[in-house]
């Protein structure tokens, strides 16, 4: 499949990240399906399936795309089943059908035997819900409310692009809950509303993740993978060539003491200056990919369950060094348009989820609201 005018451009992405260990932690004849709106119009879908956090192969029985009313047979190497090995990841041969712009379709897969669920990411907004229900519904269009549930949790499908013209590009969101949260959604939604029509929006995020450290424990191994196991693993995108990235708080404020929480030692607690080489490391990384660099601010984090005010200082001080350097191509200043203006450790309290850590929907939309047009502009 080669035309000079067309590319393969990603329209829906999420990372992969670690599924809370429980004695749960496998399934057994289910299927899994998530809805995938595409800004752009393309001739064909691929489909990327990641295995990156498994301890052990999967295997993916029967994939379907579902678009317009009839259902398509995904395959891999021309076969229906694919076993992913721990640590791989699985690309589906292209599958030719028709997606219309700013339209969205269905990929449903089925687990027939028992699967590691390991590798997954929560990811939540106005286009990110998924489902779940037991037995091979892959071809069913309407799964039964009395075998099925909805879930934010997004289990090994990472990316999925279509064959398009090549004015179509996108945009990589990295981050951390934050990002994994609604703000990229209400981007999305922006894009279409205020016609950036070659421009898709995708998540790289995962809750609980910092740039510098990962837990080794099962109690926390969930909180994610640090910033050099995931940066080059994820931001790399078909179509991409730019990248949004907003995170380190979760560097400042997980450290609590050994005599706190003995997962947790004050030896986590990166300096400001550790925490800006994590970051130009980032940004290293994404020259490399021939992209553009821009990084989100800090958000408040006053009243936020560890705050103190040397993390607030640390935040701060994190927070200039992204508005001043010349490293960048931009910043976004998510901090000054959520936080409070006679409070600016605390965010403004419409903007606040009521955790102090995490924004509210309107919160979300602001951070939306703040990404430079020149961004989004093809």
């Amino acid at each position: 499949m080669h035309n000079e005018s067309m590319h393969w451009a990603s329209v829906w992405g999420n990372a992969v990240s670690i599924a809370e260990n429980r004695p749960e932690s496998f399934s057994k004849n289910i299927t899994i399906r998530y809805p995938i709106y595409s800004h752009f119009e393309g001739s064909a879908v691929c489909l990327t399936f990641d295995n990156y956090c498994g301890t052990e192969p999967i295997t993916i029985t029967k994939t379907t795309v579902f678009v317009d009313g009839t259902f398509y047979t995904v395959t891999f190497g021309k076969q229906k089943s694919v076993t992913i090995p721990a640590g791989e990841h699985a690309v589906s041969d292209p599958l030719s059908c028709h997606i219309k712009a700013q339209s969205s379709f269905n990929v449903s897969f089925y687990l027939a035997d028992y699967t590691q669920m390991r590798s997954v990411v929560f990811t939540c907004g106005p286009l990110s819900e998924g489902s779940y229900a037991i037995g091979d519904l892959t071809e069913v269009a309407d799964f039964p409310i009395e075998v099925s549930r909805k879930t934010h949790y997004f289990y090994f499908l990472t990316n999925v692009s279509v064959y398009t013209e090549k004015k179509n590009r996108t945009v990589v969101c990295y981050g951390d809950s934050i990002t994994a949260q609604d703000w990229p959604d209400y981007l999305t939604l922006r894009c279409k509303e205020e016609g950036y029509d070659n421009t898709a929006i995708i998540r790289r995020a995962t809750s609980g993740s910092r740039i510098l450290r990962e837990y080794s424990c099962i109690t926390y191994e969930s909180y994610g993978l640090k910033g050099d196991h995931r940066f080059p693993h994820e931001v790399p995108t078909e179509g991409a060539d730019t990248v949004l990235i907003q995170q380190g708080i979760n560097d400042i404020i997980h450290p609590v003491g050994t005599e706190v929480n003995p997962f947790r030692p004050m030896s986590d607690l990166p300096t400001v200056e550790e925490l800006i080489e994590g970051l130009k490391y980032y940004i290293s990384e994404a020259r490399s990919y021939g992209y553009k660099v821009y990084v989100g601010t800090l958000l408040p984090i006053g009243g936020w369950r560890t705050y103190a005010p040397f993390r607030d200082e640390m935040r701060n001080a994190y927070n200039e060094w992204i508005r001043t350097t010349d490293l960048i191509d931009g910043v976004v200043d998510f901090d000054k348009a959520v936080c409070d203006p006679e409070d600016p450790s605390r965010f403004l309290p419409k903007y606040d989820s009521g955790d102090h850590l995490h924004p509210s929907p309107a919160g979300y939309k602001a951070m939306a609201d703040a990404v430079l047009k020149e961004i989004l502009e093809d």
